[in-house]
This record gives structure tokens, sequence and C-alpha cells, in this order.
């Protein structure tokens, strides 16, 4: 025989099997049973009494129950009662063996307590066989698909637990680029910026000792004055755009408004400010974020809204932040504000998940675009 390759019964799953519990006081009838049933290749589980059969029931489960409606003692009719009233055997199937002498209020009663069916002795095999087989197969099928769930809750669980990895990566990321560009934001600043300051005064100096007859130096100095000035402007406004001075140093609403006045100067977009000192007060990382939001916003009116005039409300109070974008644009299209493919959008929604906030964009053909940046006030 060749061990290497397993036969296909070797590579099939294992089929679960079953158990049956069988209840009867006569020790005859419960042979008899077991005798009939032991063909169907389940598991089975024999009981002589009621009190018995109940101390089974709660250290096993049943695919069904044959239970004898006469018994001493604790009888079938109470037994089915308090298996009943478990909630681990609520709903296993209860088939009850009677005489052909039961009166039809005994079937009722056998039904009123959880009974699903009856068998009446004499037993025919063809018959109990039958029976027994519909439930232990849908017990099988039960089964399978209590696995399916948890198997399903499991990937939702591990797709979940990848999404938060995922965010909170994503979380990382953002702040270690925000702490980048503070730090290059700073060496810019101070470093090219002082040096080109020195490199002013050196010439101030140098200006200071040309004498008069030396006037082409002059005029080449002084154009080196300008292209120095220009290149602090731009130093600036290089440092300006990674980091805003004014978000570390004043706030959010000085630099929300310093940004809409540079934005309204570069693109002739009007804009409209609501920004009360009042309304800020927000910890540096949700500042960052409602900052970073706030420039993608305008970004995208200007590079798709073809809008003449923005609107910028801002509002905090002890429970909620809230900031409100509005254009007189073209108006955003509804696929676009849900397209995956949209990372300005998608980028937005990421900096707010991690402060339990939400983003609301909402865009109407030619009456414009809005959006609208909520999130929770920082905890104390």
């Amino acid at each position: 025989m060749d061990m290497g390759n397993p036969t296909s019964r070797e590579m099939a799953p294992a089929v679960a099997v079953a158990s049956i519990l069988v209840v009867d006081d006569d020790q005859g009838n419960l042979k008899a049973l077991q005798e009939l049933l032991q063909g169907l290749g389940q598991n089975l589980v024999l009981a002589n009494s009621g009190e018995a059969a109940l101390r089974r029931v709660l250290k096993e489960d049943f695919a069904v129950i044959l239970l004898d409606a006469r018994m001493p003692g604790v009888d079938g009719f109470e037994t089915a009662k308090l298996i009943r009233e478990r909630q681990r055997s609520r709903h296993t199937p209860i088939i009850f063996i009677t005489g052909a002498y039961e009166d039809v209020g005994s079937v009722f009663r056998g039904y009123e307590v959880g009974a699903v069916d009856y068998i009446v002795k004499p037993l025919d095999p063809r018959v109990l066989k039958s029976k027994v087989s519909v439930f232990v197969e849908l017990h099988a099928k039960n089964a399978a698909l209590h696995r399916e769930i948890a198997e399903h809750k499991l990937t939702e669980q591990r797709l979940r637990e990848s999404q938060e990895n995922l965010r909170a990566l994503a979380a990382r990321l953002q702040s270690v680029r925000e702490e980048e560009q503070i730090r290059i934001a700073r060496e810019v600043h101070d470093g090219l910026g002082q040096q080109l300051t020195g490199l002013k005064m050196d010439l101030t100096w140098l200006v200071a000792k040309l004498r008069p007859d030396q006037e082409p130096l002059v005029k080449k100095i002084g154009s080196m004055f300008l292209l120095i000035d220009e290149t602090i402007h731009s130093v600036r406004k290089i440092a300006s755009g990674l980091r805003p001075e004014l978000l570390d140093e004043i706030g959010l609403a000085a630099a929300i408004g310093w940004y809409a006045r540079d934005f309204q100067q570069r693109t002739g977009i009007r804009c409209m400010l609501d920004v009360p000192p009042d309304s800020d007060g927000l910890d540096p990382e949700r500042s960052t974020a409602v900052f970073r939001i706030f420039q993608e916003v305008l970004t995208n009116v200007a590079r798709h809204a073809n809008a003449t005039r923005v609107d910028v409300s801002m509002r905090r109070d002890d429970a909620s932040f809230m900031l409100e974008v509005r254009d007189n644009g073209r108006g955003i299209a509804s696929a676009t504000i849900h397209d995956s493919r949209s990372l300005g959008l998608l980028g937005m929604r990421e900096r707010v998940l991690p402060f339990d906030g939400r983003i609301e964009i909402d865009g109407s053909r030619g009456k414009g675009t809005q959006v609208l940046v909520s999130l929770p006030s920082a905890k104390p």
C-alpha cells in the first residue's frame, strides 16, 4: 500500500456522531430499542428512569429523545416538562413511546409538555428508524449551521481586528508624518531662515564698506537683497505649508483664519468666516486632524467646485466640536462621495476615526457642496 497518497475516504472530514437518549423503565424494552437503533450508527444512551434521563440531559446534548410515557416516580410527561425548562435542552426533539391503550387526553398532554411525535407500541422498526433518522439528520444540519455561523463570526472578528490594526497603523503613520513635518518646518524656518538673515546682515556690512564710485556693485547687492527677501518669503511659505506656526502657538481658530485668507488670496475665491475664538480649545491631535481636513476641503474646492464663495463655520461646546465648510460651486456627485478611489475623501474620514468622529458630505447640482466635521471634545 502506498502510504504517501491518502485515499478520498481518508481525506474526507469525519462525520459527527449524534447522541440518542432512550428512556424506559423496562429493561427489556430498553434492550429491544437498542437493537433496533444500532443500525443507524449513532451513539445510543440508555436511561431506566426519568431521574436518570434528566441527569444525562444535564451533561450532554441529544439529537432526539425517545421517552416512555408511563414510568414510576418521575413519569415521561414530567420528565419532558423538566427537559423543556432547561435552556440547553429546550429545543431537543422528544418522541413519546406509548401503549395503544393511551387515551386522547394523554396524547394532548404529551404535546403540551413538548413532544414532537408519538410512537405506539408494538413498535414498527421501519417507522421508528425513519422518524429517528429525520431528527438525527436535522441535528447534523443544525450542528453544521452552528459551525458555519461560528466560522463567520470568527472571520468577522478577525476582519474587525485587521481593520482596527490598519487604522491604528494609518493613525500612527499620520502622527509620524506630522512630527516629521514639524521637525522639517522648524529646521527650514529656523536654520535656513537664520542663514538667509545672516547673509542679509553680511551684505549690509559689505554695502557700508563700498566706495561711492562703486555704484554697479551697490546695484548688484541691491538685487541680491531682493532675491534674499524673496527666498525668505518662500522659506516661510514652505514652513507654513508643512506646519503653520499659528496652529501650535495660538490655536486652530487662528490657523483656520490664516489659511482661509491665504486661500482667498491665491485663488480669488471669497472666504466668509464665522470662527469665534471660543470655538477653539481642542487638544493638539484633534486640532491637527481638523486643520488637515480643512486644507483638503479647500483644495477640493479649488480643483473641482468652480465656486466663487466658501462659508466656514466652527462651533464647540463641552461635549462636541463642529466645523462646517460650504461652497456655492457645482456640487459634488453622490457617486464621488462613496467612491473608494476618492483618496482625499477617504483620508478625511480616516483622520476622524481615532476620535470617534464623523464626516458628512452632501452636494446638490448647481447649489454647491457642504462638508460637516464633528467629533467629541477631548476627554478630561
